[in-house]
């Protein structure tokens, strides 16, 4: 971990103190991009990463944030339907232009506009989790009841069974 934050750690960390949240973002040397970095890099399991994933609304092109444990692969139609339009995928451009981040690093919160926020369920089963903080190499931990008031985020399972 590093000393001084970079630029979009330093702007997720002036969102969570404004929130009030008593969490602190942390930069890892190693990559935590992915999940299974993230939580190679944390040490703990894959499942206590809150990955923050941006979909693209097809009828009224704002973009729409789906918070889901690491595990789990979400199933876009159920977010389809609580959102009350389709949905797919959100291109690199769309992303950082829609929530000021790149992907690989898009936190839940700070972002250039609210969003409309979904929260995998699965999430409220870990004491602790931990989610990106604006860099590819950057994250915080926090409660899941945490994330929920943070994010204002409607808590639903959208969770993709096989």
């Amino acid at each position: 971990m590093s000393g001084a934050l970079k630029g979009s750690a330093q702007r997720v960390q002036a969102a969570l103190d404004a929130h009030g949240l008593a969490a602190e973002v942390r930069e890892f040397p190693a990559s935590t991009r992915t999940s299974a970095e993230a939580a190679a890099a944390i040490g703990c399991t894959v499942g206590q990463i809150a990955k923050s994933l941006v979909f693209r609304a097809r009828e009224s092109d704002r973009a729409v944030m789906v918070i889901a444990s690491g595990t789990n692969r979400v199933d876009e139609k159920a977010v389809a339907a609580r959102l009350g339009e389709p949905i797919g995928r959100a291109d690199a451009d769309f992303v950082r232009e829609r929530t000021g981040y790149a992907i690989g690093g898009v936190p839940p919160v700070g972002h250039s506009s609210p969003l409309p926020t979904f929260i995998d369920h699965d999430l409220l089963g870990y004491d602790e989790i931990w989610a990106a903080a604006g860099t590819p190499n950057a994250v915080f931990r926090l409660r899941p009841a945490d994330l929920v008031a943070l994010t204002g985020g409607e808590v639903v399972d959208i969770r993709q069974v096989s």
